[in-house]
């Protein structure tokens, strides 16, 4: 991997992470396409610059976590799922990680499904709760767990999971950021152990190409969510949902005209 290719997977990252489109299903597409979705680098640095991202999340909400202690409540109850979920089904989870036409049916399958999310949750958006419930968390937590499927978006599930407890859309926005924090922490320092436990090791290039993805990932991911919130209040999730449909025939279609799509 070259430090420009670092940089536009960090890209990827920083822009599609917190946004209801997949990550997965661009990473799959640009890793791909420069040739290194194979290379066992490639698969831990994708996940690592994960680190990047959340902390973007960390620095634009710091207020909401040193406002209250109950926030890290919430959050750990709104994580649960995903870990014991994790944690039981993880062989069963790989398996579907490593195929592409689970990622490109996600994504067409959701792309549909946000083209009638803001007709659905039309009154919710005008009388929606701001504040988060324990139990709204924990139900938001469970469909966290959808997205153990490639290509359904963790971001997009969590949001749509805090617009069915009548959440605003930006107040479920705002939580799926915050529960990206404890959620894609835990996934990257699994990433980092397995890594290391396969007798895999960091060199002077490795370690910055991670310190150069990290901070693309950081300052990408922060306008990024500076820009969702604000589109997301005027506009909704009618051209997430388009998007995503394209995206997802793009997949299938490359992958049936034989062009080698790769899971990292």
């Amino acid at each position: 991997m070259s430090h420009l290719q670092a940089i536009v997977l960090a890209i990827i990252e920083g822009v599609t992470e917190f946004l209801p489109v997949s990550s997965t299903g661009h990473i799959i597409i640009g890793s791909s396409v420069m040739g290194i979705a194979q290379q066992e680098f490639t698969k831990f640095f994708t996940v690592c610059i994960q680190f990047g991202a959340i902390l973007s999340v960390v620095v634009l909400y710091w207020r909401r976590f040193v406002q209250s202690f109950d926030i890290y409540v919430k959050l750990l109850i709104g994580f649960l799922p995903a870990a014991v979920l994790g944690k039981l089904f993880g062989k069963q989870i790989d398996l579907l990680l490593e195929n592409v036409v689970v990622v490109g049916i996600s994504l067409l399958v959701g792309g549909i499904i946000l083209l009638f999310v803001d007709n659905w949750f039309r009154e919710t958006e005008e009388k929606g709760e701001v504040n988060i419930s324990h139990s709204a968390a924990f139900k938001i937590g469970l469909f966290q767990t959808i997205a153990m499927i490639p290509g359904v978006s963790r971001s997009g599930a969590t949001i749509i999971g805090g617009l069915f407890q009548k959440l605003t859309r930006q107040s479920a926005a705002e939580f799926s950021f915050l529960l990206a924090v404890p959620t894609m922490f835990a996934a990257t320092c699994y990433k980092l152990y397995q890594f290391l436990q396969n007798g895999n090791g960091f060199g002077a290039k490795e370690i910055q190409l991670l310190v150069v993805g990290n901070l693309v990932a950081f300052f990408v991911a922060m306008l990024a969510i500076k820009s969702f919130i604000g589109y997301l209040n005027r506009h909704g999730f009618r051209l997430f949902g388009f998007y995503r449909i394209v995206v997802g025939l793009a997949i299938l279609i490359l992958h049936f005209i034989g062009f080698k799509l790769h899971i990292v």
